[in-house]
């Protein structure tokens, strides 16, 4: 009895060094990294770079680069006060996005729910299907 409360005690101190040591190495002091894959990712000079032009050559219809980007600098855009040069891209590529998400998606929900019976008699010459038809592409086949 006396041996397995001298135990109990020992691993109680033992426990109670250990997380006072853990909590003075990492509890105050947390690395952060601006991509999601730590610290084998980019530095954040790298980062800045990569955000910036992800989020330019989205408007040269590349639009999936700002989900990439999102994607790439998710703490970023998790973490609001963390790495404030590279911050601005990620936000407005996470907006341009959505926009851009909301656009395509209301588009394709009206061509699919509407048809013919939104656009009448235009709906024709706005379908891809009928194209070698109506150019005569079908006789040679």
């Amino acid at each position: 009895m006396e041996r397995a409360a001298e135990l109990e005690n020992n691993n109680n101190n033992e426990n109670s060094s250990t997380s006072s040591s853990s909590s003075l190495i990492g509890g105050s002091v947390r690395q952060e990294w601006p991509t999601i894959d730590g610290p084998l990712g980019l530095s954040e000079n790298d980062s800045v770079w990569y955000a910036r032009y992800f989020f330019i050559f989205g408007f040269l219809m590349l639009p999936l680069l700002w989900a990439v980007n999102c994607y790439l600098f998710w703490p970023v855009l998790i973490h609001s006060r963390s790495f404030p040069l590279l911050r601005p891209y990620i936000v407005r590529s996470a907006i341009a996005f959505a926009v851009f998400s909301a656009i395509l998606g209301s588009w394709a929900v009206t061509f699919v729910v509407g048809g013919e019976r939104l656009f009448g008699h235009t709906w024709d010459e706005l379908v891809m299907y009928n194209v070698a038809d109506k150019y005569g592409l079908t006789g040679w086949i």
